[in-house]
């Protein structure tokens, strides 16, 4: 039977209470570990205020892996990694110990209840583009753009790297 495609997938990876860095790290352990992954690489560590939600500052990162996951599989990964971590959902925006976003699956669009792809507020958010610079310059977000023409509206977010 021949293997399934493998597209190229970028997580975005967030926590703001517990052991950020250690969760962030065992996450992207987590992630590299996953059958389906082929090859991964993490982009840098980066401190960030919380957005539109009250809290501690987050860490963020991005990673950048080939999977043969479909988009819907890989979100029930990164949801039990999450779970794993002990991530909880109160409410909308609470703080959380782990956040795994699914920014991009290939060229894969789509608009379901479960998923959305790419990420809805993906080009909102300088803790994503940022990282995503840094992992593939020349990226490009389908419905979106050349990702370095979506940092300008993101330039005022306060972003630090570790």
């Amino acid at each position: 039977m021949p293997e399934a495609s493998l597209a190229r997938a970028y997580i975005g990876l967030g926590a703001n209470l517990g052991d950020r860095a250690a969760t962030i790290a065992a996450a992207t352990q987590a992630l590299a570990a996953l059958d389906s992954t082929r090859g991964w690489r993490a982009s840098s560590l980066y401190r960030s205020a919380p957005i539109d939600a009250s809290g501690p500052e987050y860490l963020n990162a991005v990673v950048e892996l080939w999977s043969t996951l479909s988009p819907r599989a890989l979100l029930a990964a990164l949801q039990s990694i999450e779970n794993a971590h002990g991530r909880e959902r109160p409410q909308r925006n609470a703080p959380r110990t782990l956040d795994l976003d699914l920014l991009l699956h290939g060229e894969t669009r789509l608009d379901t209840p479960e998923l959305v792809l790419p990420h809805p507020r993906l080009h909102q958010r300088a803790f994503v583009l940022v990282p995503l610079v840094e992992l593939n310059p020349e990226l490009w977000i389908p419905g979106l753009g050349r990702l370095a023409e979506l940092l300008p509206a993101v330039a005022a977010q306060h972003l630090q790297r570790l």
